[in-house]
């Protein structure tokens, strides 16, 4: 084994090493993960708001034992081969060993180690942006036509994964056509490779065509609650804090994309980033969105510095440009990562709000990160829920309503009984098993108003109770309510086949 796979390997151990000490045990899954696990047990070719891929994770994860380990285990890897890639694009570029090390210490100890902590697409995401750039700087180099297959695969599988790979394409093109790499429209081989990716995403698409397209019923939703908060100067201070510690590497590349000679054929680089940037600011696109840009340009930057630095007294610079990552990455460890109590966030709060950290995406400052309160409650929940099901009679004729997604993946994940909880939002909607006639009705409602819960279903039962609420002040969900309404009057399955029709339709 040489001494360069060593080091690499060792990179990678690190990786997982930090991924599974950045989250305390005061926290539990976060809300996302809840569905995203649940969608592994009902495997389409789409859903409302991911493609299919995480699914496939998923159903693997479900295979392994469904651990929380497991369940961490696949973002940590995804972030390894994001430096993977970028330590064979540094070996592409002919970059030696320093640069090789620069160029990983700089992509370990950044924003990737926060995306990396939560089992969610964007992980495989910049995975997937990262895997294209290095295969089209393997087509610039070799002009191989191979290329250009290979990297309609790898596109398409991260169109599988999250739609946000559209922006890489409209970024991307426009710099080709105004460089000297626009004869590739020439080359027949370019639009076999752009059917060969156009058949890989068909069966998404054509699953998107038979549910009436609810990817654009998320994205308007999106902008109406999410996006209509996002402030276009946030995003670019959030580009700078992504990666603040190779920001000179970053820099770096984009002045040698332009005045290095041995880079001449890669120029297009320099105005991709550009463009795509200008393409997210105009969407007003959350920051995070990004994030895949940047590991490519380390590898640029990083070979660039290598050969400036290495004769001379430039070379004691080596160690310094190295310890920069992990400097920024020191004080960034105590505040940007979810390895403190909620106690201690609280009692620092100047400090997390000061930098943005406690923002919403409702535009508001609250206690805790939005991330942080999703991931507070949810065993709570499950353990209430398991305790007050297993005291029902004709338990197995029980519905289980949540008013959202996380309440339902949550009770799914950590339940103790053979229960799955289902509702009217995301993807549970698809899920309901109305093969079972059912007589109960446990209903998990968001902090509101109690009483009118009761005097609105009461009526349709024999018995009505409050069973219990999340008590966690933290979480996002406090203060959710427990109903057990027993011994139906009238037929539940009608009330919520009627109840699934009317929301499919408002879609």
């Amino acid at each position: 084994m040489t001494k360069k796979t060593l080091i690499l390997l060792g990179f990678i151990l690190l990786k997982f090493i930090l991924q599974y000490s950045l989250i305390s045990s005061n926290y539990d899954l976060q809300r996302d993960e809840y569905l995203h696990l649940d969608q592994g047990q009902h495997l389409a070719w789409g859903f409302q708001s991911v493609p299919p891929l995480t699914s496939w994770v998923s159903y693997l994860i479900h295979f392994l034992g469904n651990t929380v380990f497991w369940v961490k285990f696949f973002p940590a890897l995804f972030g390894a081969l994001t430096i993977y890639i970028v330590w064979k694009a540094i070996e592409e570029l002919n970059g030696n060993l320093f640069a090789l090390i620069l160029g990983s210490t700089c992509v370990l100890f950044s924003a990737l180690l926060r995306l990396n902590t939560l089992y969610q697409p964007n992980s495989f995401d910049v995975l997937s942006w990262t895997a294209f750039y290095f295969i089209v700087i393997k087509y610039f180099k070799t002009e191989n036509t191979k290329w250009l297959f290979i990297g309609a695969f790898v596109f398409a599988f991260g169109f599988l994964n999250k739609y946000n790979i559209v922006f890489l394409l409209i970024g991307f093109l426009l710099p080709v056509l105004l460089t000297e790499q626009r004869k590739i429209v020439a080359k027949k081989e370019f639009y076999f490779s752009v059917l060969l990716g156009l058949l890989i995403i068909l069966p998404n698409l054509i699953w998107q065509f038979e549910n009436s397209f609810p990817v654009i019923l998320h994205l308007k939703k999106l902008s109406n609650t999410q996006l209509v908060n996002v402030n276009r100067l946030d995003f670019l201070k959030s580009q700078i804090f992504f990666f603040v510690g190779s920001l000179f590497v970053i820099i770096s590349a984009l002045y040698a994309l332009v005045f290095y000679k041995p880079y001449k054929k890669y120029k297009t680089f320099f105005w991709t980033i550009i463009f795509t940037l200008i393409v997210f600011i105009y969407f007003k696109a959350k920051d995070y969105y990004a994030i895949g840009l940047y590991p490519i340009y380390i590898a640029f930057g990083s070979v660039f510095l290598a050969e400036k630095i290495k004769q001379g007294w430039k070379r004691y610079l080596q160690p310094v440009f190295i310890a920069i990552p992990i400097l920024f990455f020191i004080p960034m460890y105590n505040i940007f990562f979810p390895n403190k109590s909620p106690e201690y966030i609280i009692n620092h709060r100047q400090t997390y709000q000061k930098l943005g950290l406690l923002r919403w995406e409702d535009g508001k400052d609250h206690e805790l990160p939005q991330d942080y309160a999703d991931m507070l409650g949810w065993k709570e929940l499950a353990l209430k829920v398991d305790s007050i099901y297993s005291k029902i009679p004709s338990k197995e004729k029980t519905l289980i309503l949540c008013d959202n997604y996380g309440q339902a993946g949550a009770i799914n994940y950590y339940t103790l009984q053979k229960v799955k909880a289902v509702s009217f939002n995301a993807d549970y909607i698809d899920w309901f098993d109305l093969t079972i006639k059912y007589e109960n009705l446990i209903r998990i409602k968001e902090p509101n108003d109690t009483d009118a819960e009761l005097k609105e279903t009461s009526p349709f039962f024999e018995t009505s109770t409050i069973a219990g609420s999340i008590t966690n002040k933290y979480s996002r969900e406090f203060g959710t309510t427990i109903f057990a309404f027993i011994g139906s009057k009238i037929d539940i399955n009608k009330r919520i086949k009627d109840e699934i029709d009317e929301k499919k339709n408002d879609r």
